[in-house]
């Protein structure tokens, strides 16, 4: 049997009148770029993440960057995050200009660990950029607690957890603007890239859609800005596939959860932790294996296997070439659960798509190669 790591055609075929009415719509309106449908999602979006706006944008890494310029984040400052996440969250924090504080993960959630920010906490810290990784929420009440304490601004990137929720929060509820991705690999993704922020700012609303469209917000006006617009086919597509992020996040738990009954005997690997309280959406179902040693290992059993599993962020930050940025970077305190995190996860199959005989076919081979450890 062959798994697939993604199931995107899978999905497409089962929505596909949806998607396709809406691009057709876009076609015939002859409005490609900040036109009606970007509009409708921009209201659908705001309306799903209970804020009062929503900006599109072309990626997840500018909705970062834009979020923090229009913050007013920028040389001399520093942001704080974590280093086991993808390098994008550092990039889109140099290319406002400011300068990347690392410190580590909890050794559960993989989320920046709150116990770990405030000893990073400088004069010049204008920010906390908390990663809501693999599909959990971070600890936002700690972190807004801290942020509030020292009077700094939270920017949360929600690349991977849209529709993922903590223990009596919401993603987006307790931040200044909140920056997700709609790339095709995650949990709400169109056929390319594409991004957009939320937020209860109306400033940062209104910088953001100065900024994404060359800095004008009057025909033949224009200011400082640059060109990142989410274009209305990409939206059209992101709005047919929001009316069902929830049924298609349950799936991903139910998956999630048949891994994780199907593998808790299984002695060589540690299964992902869901924080209680929390609505974990795995976006990834990333299990660790406990010699790193023996991961790679691993991930050439399965794909010899036929099931596609892959690694993320098995490189965290500071260990990649482009680190440091400019120079622009400060490691706080020690990076183990990081640095760990990299060398030895991997991520299995996890679309909400999948049958129970993929999941069950996974299960197999990663208990056949585990049997096989001495």
């Amino acid at each position: 049997m062959k798994v697939a790591f993604y199931g995107h055609v899978r999905q497409y075929n089962n929505i596909k009148k949806e998607i396709d009415a809406n691009i057709k719509q876009v076609i015939q309106s002859g409005q490609y770029v900040l036109g009606p449908m970007l509009k409708q999602l921009e209201g659908e979006f705001a309306a799903y993440n209970g804020t009062k706006y929503a900006v599109g944008v072309g990626n997840g890494t500018d909705a970062i960057w834009l979020s923090l310029m229009a913050l007013g984040i920028g040389p001399g400052d520093e942001c704080i995050t974590n280093a086991n996440t993808f390098f994008a969250t550092a990039e889109a924090i140099w290319i406002a200009g400011a300068t990347v504080v690392l410190v580590d993960c909890d050794p559960k959630t993989k989320c920046i660990d709150p116990a770990k920010i405030e000893a990073a906490i400088t004069p010049k810290t204008k920010a906390i950029v908390p990663v809501h990784l693999y599909g959990q929420c971070a600890d936002m009440k700690a972190i807004r607690k801290i942020a509030d304490k020292h009077k700094l601004l939270v920017v949360e990137d929600n690349a991977q957890a849209i529709g993922a929720a903590g223990k009596g929060f919401k993603i987006g509820e307790l931040s200044d603007a909140t920056a997700t991705s709609f790339i095709i690999q995650k949990n709400l993704g169109t056929f390319g890239d594409g991004g957009a922020l939320v937020t209860n700012n109306p400033q940062v609303d209104k910088m953001v859609r100065k900024l994404r469209n060359h800095g004008s917000d009057a025909r033949n006006v224009h200011s400082y800005g640059f060109n990142s617009r989410l274009d209305d086919i990409h939206a059209g597509v992101i709005s047919a596939k929001l009316k069902h992020i929830d049924k298609w996040n349950d799936a991903r738990r139910k998956w999630a959860a048949r891994y994780t009954a199907g593998l808790k005997g299984a002695k060589n690997i540690i299964l992902p932790y869901e924080a209680p309280g929390y609505r974990h959406v795995f976006h990834l179902y990333a299990i660790e294996v406990k010699d790193a040693a023996k991961r790679d290992v691993l991930v050439k059993f399965l794909n010899d296997a036929g099931v596609d599993a892959k690694t993320h962020y098995s490189i965290a930050i500071h260990k990649q070439a482009g680190y440091p940025w400019g120079k622009k970077a400060r490691i706080v305190g020690s990076l183990a659960n990081a640095e760990a995190n990299a060398a030895t996860c991997v991520s299995l199959p996890m679309f909400p798509e999948l049958t129970d005989a993929e999941v069950d076919y996974v299960v197999a081979k990663v208990l056949e190669w585990d049997k096989a450890q001495k």
